[in-house]
């Protein structure tokens, strides 16, 4: 097989029209893609899958949320905050760069450097110098110290200029909602939030039983600073993300046994620690076991993740899960692993798989005062101690007056510890202390307004906030990975490229191709076309006046599977042949034969192999394109 080529690969992209750059007649916008009549047919058909392997498969709950988010939710997420990327202008021509791209930029080109002098030193011979286009001089690859691994502060190397301080970026797109502007929103960022508004809708759908997991695909956006890598960072992206709800003191999942016996290639922080990268291979049962992933429940959808992009044509070889290490990880998150493939540009984080605890609906909770807990009735009642808080209506209304609500928030608000000191409080100051208010005032309490005392409970309901395990898929970034993963070069033409898309998700599965226009194949190729049609499989028909050869050559480079030839003999005995894409092998029976097997293949019931052990192989020479 012939290696693998960037370049190579492009061409065909641009050529059969999978993307293409938006608005590219008026200079193009960076991060902004078309998908042509390929890629929205193979976006379609990962999307199908996904919704087969997750949703239907899981019993999930889907949703299409709204795109326009209101400010207030995305500032109760943490995203207006947080949500930001470091970037620096170069200071002579305002060029902008993401600070750590740049850096990564300047440490691969001195690691490059240093791997050119250690072979020129190995082999005894003399460095060859490069030319700096920027600096208009020739550059000398240079030996590093093994010391110096934390010594690249030249972050010049890029542009030669100086750059100015890093700086935050917020990179949500910002709007406004209505036409006089005072409702400020984003576009989302995630379609998470929506899911997550919608939890006591979901819990009520799904007869309040525990666990569950709600679904949701759309588009989501992120103002990059500086898009880059084709589909791999892009501003306006499709995703395609589940939250799956689950009891913070129970995170097994029933059909755990159904997936620890399939083996992974798992990067933990351990091994991240020790600064390599080589991932070990391990069963998912003994992951979970030996607490390299947290629970049951995080493994599961490891596994089922796996499946999934096994199944899409993702080489095994080339997909690791590398878990967050601690200074990566959210605040809330338990455990959080990547699912990356790597393709030429290095290995791409594509799905992300977290346990983030119970903080999105505890915050969204908190700041809109709606419970989004789960309720359980105990076969047992529950029987504790704990410190409570009792508030004094009588006297804590009057007193505070207006005030009243904003102290009453903040007090429901303390946990036991919390309670304890505020008790303490009060008996250090006389029987008065000052608390704060949830509108950021202070505010003076007395011990008349409330009283904190010991209890024992009695609970007949368990109530519950739970945590979610989620994972999150970049469905622009699989897509473009999957090509890499299936493109090749035929061997006795390099002209000749193909992709080995799986049937199930490659643009159209068959081709068909009368021998050349003559009219007489008119009514077999209309018929055929409603046939397949009505079968559900994705057709194209080239009755253009090329040769054989190259109709199939270009259809190879769509991805197409199969392809159907009518010649003369179709027209006198109702049979045609069936060629395969990767082998080019061919049989030929009768057309009712071929539908069936084509039906079977474009399902993935049956396999080529086993066409070919079932039907003989029609020899023919393929004719030159």
């Amino acid at each position: 097989m012939v290696a693998f080529n960037r370049t190579t690969l492009e061409e065909v992209i641009k050529k059969r029209f999978f993307f293409a750059p938006s608005f590219q007649i008026y200079g193009g916008v960076a991060g902004l893609y078309d998908y042509g009549p390929a890629g929205c047919a193979l976006q379609a058909n990962i999307l199908d899958l996904w919704r087969r392997h997750f949703v239907l498969e899981e019993d999930m709950l889907e949703m299409d949320g709204s795109i326009m988010t209101p400010a207030t939710v995305l500032k109760t997420s943490g995203h207006v905050d947080k949500f930001t990327d470091w970037m620096v202008t170069d200071t002579i021509n305002g060029e902008i760069f993401r600070a750590d791209h740049l850096v990564e930029t300047v440490l691969e080109k001195r690691l490059n450097e240093d791997k050119q002098a250690r072979l020129a030193e190995l082999e005894g011979t003399n460095v060859v110098a490069s030319k700096d286009k920027k600096k208009k001089n020739k550059i000398k690859p240079v030996k590093l110290d093994e010391n110096m691994k934390a010594e690249y502060e030249n972050i010049l190397a890029k542009t030669g200029n100086d750059l100015s301080k890093p700086v935050e970026f917020n990179l949500m797109f910002e709007s406004n909602i209505g036409p006089t502007g005072q409702l400020k929103g984003y576009l989302r960022p995630e379609t998470a939030q929506g899911q997550f508004l919608n939890f006591k809708r979901f819990l009520e759908f799904n007869n309040d039983k525990m666990p569950f997991a709600s679904a949701s695909i759309g588009r989501s956006f992120r103002n990059e600073i500086s898009p880059r890598s084709g589909l791999l960072r892009v501003r306006e992206f499709t995703m395609a993300e589940i939250e799956h709800y689950v009891d913070p003191n129970n995170k097994d999942h029933p059909r755990f046994d159904e997936v620890k016996d399939i083996k992974l290639h798992l990067l933990p922080q351990n091994i991240q620690v020790e600064g390599k990268t080589n991932p070990i291979e391990i069963s998912i049962g003994e992951a979970v076991e030996k607490k390299i992933v947290d629970n049951q429940t995080l493994g599961y959808f490891l596994a089922r993740i796996h499946l999934f992009l096994i199944r899409l044509g993702i080489k095994n070889e080339r997909l690791r899960f590398r878990q967050h290490m601690p200074n990566e990880m959210a605040h809330y998150a338990c455990d959080c692993w990547d699912a990356e493939i790597q393709s030429s540009y290095g290995w791409i984080e594509c799905v992300g798989c977290a346990d983030r605890s119970a903080y999105d609906l505890t915050v969204h909770s908190n700041r809109t005062k709606e419970k989004l807990v789960v309720r359980e009735n105990l076969s047992e009642p529950l029987v504790y101690e704990k410190t409570v808080l009792e508030i004094n209506k009588k006297v804590f209304g009057p007193k505070l007056r207006q005030n009243a609500k904003a102290v009453e928030d903040y007090l429901f608000r303390l946990d036991e510890e919390q309670l304890k000191a505020l008790k303490k409080a009060l008996e250090v100051g006389n029987g008065k202390t000052t608390v704060p208010g949830t509108d950021g005032k202070e505010y003076e309490v007395f011990s008349e307004f409330f009283n904190i005392e010991r209890q024992t409970i009695t609970e007949y309901v368990r109530e519950y906030t739970p945590n979610v395990i989620e994972p999150s898929f970049g469905i622009g970034r699989i897509l473009y990975s999957l090509i890499e993963h299936v493109f090749w070069v035929r061997e006795d033409d390099e002209q000749r490229a193909v992709l080995s898309f799986p049937p199930r998700v490659s643009p159209f599965k068959c081709l068909l191709v009368p021998l050349s226009n003559n009219p007489a194949f008119s009514d077999l190729v209309r018929d055929l076309s409603a046939r397949l049609r009505k079968l559900s499989i994705a057709i194209k028909v080239d009755d253009s006046s090329n040769s054989i050869g190259r109709r199939y050559s270009r259809n190879d480079e769509l991805g197409t599977p199969f392809a159907i030839t009518i010649d003369f003999q179709s027209v006198n005995d109702n049979t045609v042949t069936l060629r395969e894409r990767d082998t080019t092998k061919q049989i030929r029976e009768k057309v009712d034969t071929i539908l069936q097997v084509l039906k079977n293949l474009t399902e993935e019931e049956i396999t080529w192999d086993e066409v070919m052990t079932k039907y003989p192989v029609f020899v023919q020479q393929e004719l030159d394109s």
